[in-house]
């Protein structure tokens, strides 16, 4: 956390805006407080004549409740992780940083640091990303939050709902908080529609505020289920296809390939178990089973061992992410012509195979046709020679006609 950050916490505003941070908290609370009064008391001790249906509606009720209870408050309470101090650069690397001359010795700066910790994340110029505020290599998948001043591993969002960032350690208890939301306010949309049914035939009994109450609850259970099974629904895409919020926006960059919004995809199944873990009996219960430490993460290369482009389909939009976002290995690549073969001749010229390719073979009797390629035998053997490249005739010329390449000449690839 940055000094700035400290600073403004510990002024009188900063501890009214953390107060105010937790309104929309409380407000969901009353909702849930009101919610129970209004379906055990109004609608099922005071309204349900049936007492075997009462025991089995108040059953299921509370198991729902509970479940969404404790799934929201492990969301809400959970930390979001600490970078560990390894990762924080030194104040004196941190002043030799902020007075460089240009981004080039800034980047240098930045992988010298983080040449040993797990990062492959890149920024738009291919540097390694750093945050100005924290003073600290962001480690993969990680953002700096505003709101909770710091930053934050694998952050998804800052929901206000929970006063709590959306993180590796409580995404978990996120998605099942959703999860149980939604399973909540449909079960109580559900066997209030009867009660509702009644009321708009005017056949409820019970006191005017008691019919309200019920009357209330079944519009508020379906408007709440409308808005949840959207969100329910997209974080279980993104679990499927191992995204985040931020990154379905913005894809992460990768030192080699660019950027990918499939980077981290394992599949789907690797994709659910590296959030829910690999135990089913846990699955479904607000307790910490996630993959890895949030610091680094297995990716789509780790599983294929390939590079993220086909080298024998289209490499344009590869070709023109790396040019925009240069990365790191193509920076530092050494230039490959400095070995290429060559073609010797006998009189000791050499030219690079990679202007010519002189394809030696013997004559045989072939059919004439338009593709086959044109000989010269006025050397007294069968020469093919394919151009490639930018390579002139005239030079083809000095082949074929300079020095003769008589049959079985010591002409050589080396």
């Amino acid at each position: 956390m940055g000094n700035d950050d400290n600073r403004r916490r510990k002024t009188p505003c900063g501890c009214c805006m953390s107060v105010f941070k937790w309104i929309p908290v409380l407000f969901i609370f009353a909702v849930i407080g009101w919610s129970y009064y209004a379906y055990v008391v109004e609608l099922c001790v005071l309204n349900t004549e049936n007492r075997v249906s009462m025991i089995f509606m108040l059953f299921f009720y509370h198991i729902t409740l509970i479940l969404f209870l404790w799934s929201y408050w492990k969301t809400i309470s959970t930390s979001v992780g600490r970078v560990p101090d390894h990762w924080r650069i030194p104040d004196e690397e941190v002043n030799h940083l902020f007075r460089a001359d240009n981004p080039e010795t800034q980047k240098r700066i930045l992988n010298n640091f983080a040449r040993n910790l797990p990062v492959t994340n890149r920024t738009m110029n291919g540097s390694v990303r750093f945050c100005d505020k924290c003073k600290i290599i962001k480690p993969d998948r990680s953002h700096h939050c505003s709101v909770c001043s710091c930053c934050v591993l694998k952050m998804d969002h800052h929901c206000p709902w929970v006063n709590n960032c959306v993180n590796f350690f409580n995404y978990k208890f996120f998605v099942l908080f959703l999860g149980y939301a939604l399973i909540y306010c449909l079960y109580v949309a559900f066997t209030t529609l009867h009660d509702f049914i009644q009321f708009w035939q005017g056949q409820l009994n019970g006191s005017g505020m008691g019919r309200f109450h019920i009357l209330f609850l079944f519009f508020i259970s379906i408007m709440f289920a409308i808005s949840l099974v959207s969100l329910f629904g997209y974080h279980i895409y993104l679990v499927l296809v191992n995204r985040t919020t931020l990154e379905s926006f913005r894809a992460p960059i990768f030192r080699i390939g660019g950027p990918d919004k499939n980077g981290y995809n394992l599949g789907r199944y690797a994709n659910f178990c590296e959030v829910f873990g690999d135990d089913w009996q846990y699955w479904f219960l607000p307790i910490f089973t996630s993959h890895g430490d949030g610091l680094s993460y297995p990716t789509a290369t780790d599983q294929t061992g390939n590079q993220r482009y086909d080298a024998m389909g289209n490499t344009s939009t590869n070709s023109n992410r790396l040019e925009v976002q240069p990365t790191d290995k193509l920076i530092d690549a050494i230039p490959l012509n400095n070995h290429q073969p060559h073609l010797e001749l006998d009189n000791g010229q050499q030219i690079p195979s990679s202007q010519v390719i002189v394809n030696i073979e013997q004559t045989l009797p072939l059919p004439l046709s338009a593709e086959a390629p044109a000989k010269d035998t006025s050397n007294g053997g069968g020469v093919v020679i394919d151009i490639i490249g930018d390579q002139s005739a005239k030079d083809a010329n000095v082949l074929n006609g300079g020095p003769h390449l008589a049959n079985g000449a010591a002409d050589k690839i080396v």
